[in-house]
């Protein structure tokens, strides 16, 4: 069974990639209704998460994403972003 991380815990998922992007479209779809009392808005970056793990563009945006977060708070919030995983800035581009 795969599994991902997400907010710092490990998600099983399905073992067929047709279940995880149906039930990856559906957390999209249903993160946006978050406003409603049983659904979020977190349900949105999980939905993306879980995408990521079998759809390649998908994954190239969670990791552009992930980098971009990480030098903002860099930028920011040094000690934060040491604290919740992202460890030492590279220098380079956006050093």
């Amino acid at each position: 069974m795969a599994s991902t991380k997400f907010a710092g815990y490990t998600v099983r998922l399905p073992g067929h990639p047709a279940l995880r992007i149906g039930l990856g479209i559906v957390l999209i779809i249903a993160g946006f209704f978050g406003f409603l009392p049983v659904l979020g808005f977190w349900m949105v970056p999980l939905g993306v998460v879980i995408l990521s793990v079998d759809l390649s563009p998908v994954r190239r945006f969670r990791r552009h994403a992930t980098v971009r977060s990480g030098t903002w708070l860099h930028r920011r919030w040094p000690k934060f972003a040491r604290r919740v995983g992202y460890g030492e800035p590279r220098e380079g581009r956006h050093g």
